[in-house]
């Protein structure tokens, strides 16, 4: 079973009512009955956030994106910790020369020349460095 099928079982059990919408109670229902923990006030909230057709209920597609949110999440703090490890000196980007520091620290030897290449390309502003967005393309 593909993650698809999974989240289109899991919620096919959300929608008691069969309407292929999820309201904010049947989800704060749902997720307390299978010892989830979120109040009704925050499903509502949880539901204007994601509600793509502004109906005040969650379709499949909203549902998804409600839990892949986060994963998301997840992984941009994972790449911020990451970011700051190869970020100089709280200047908020990755220079070349940091860069080069950082692989040397990891047991990888490189040349400035080579991490400028490296930097190239995902540096979508030509600016010479990587800003967090950039860093984020390329390791996503």
């Amino acid at each position: 079973m593909n993650k698809t099928e999974q989240y289109q079982r899991v919620f096919n059990d959300f929608d008691e009512n069969r309407d292929g919408k999820l309201s904010p109670l049947e989800l704060h229902q749902y997720l307390g009955a299978i010892g989830g923990e979120l109040s009704l006030a925050e499903a509502e909230a949880a539901v204007k956030y994601t509600d793509s057709d502004g109906d005040g209920l969650l379709d499949f597609e909203d549902f998804v994106r409600f839990v892949d949110g986060g994963e998301e999440e997840e992984k941009v703090k994972d790449l911020k910790v990451a970011f700051k490890m190869y970020e100089m000196e709280e200047s908020g980007c990755i220079t070349p020369k940091s860069l080069k520091k950082m692989l040397i620290k990891l047991g990888q030897s490189s040349s400035l020349d080579e991490c400028q290449i490296m930097i190239a390309q995902f540096d979508l502003d030509g600016d010479g460095v990587l800003n967090f967005d950039e860093f984020k393309v390329m390791m996503l």
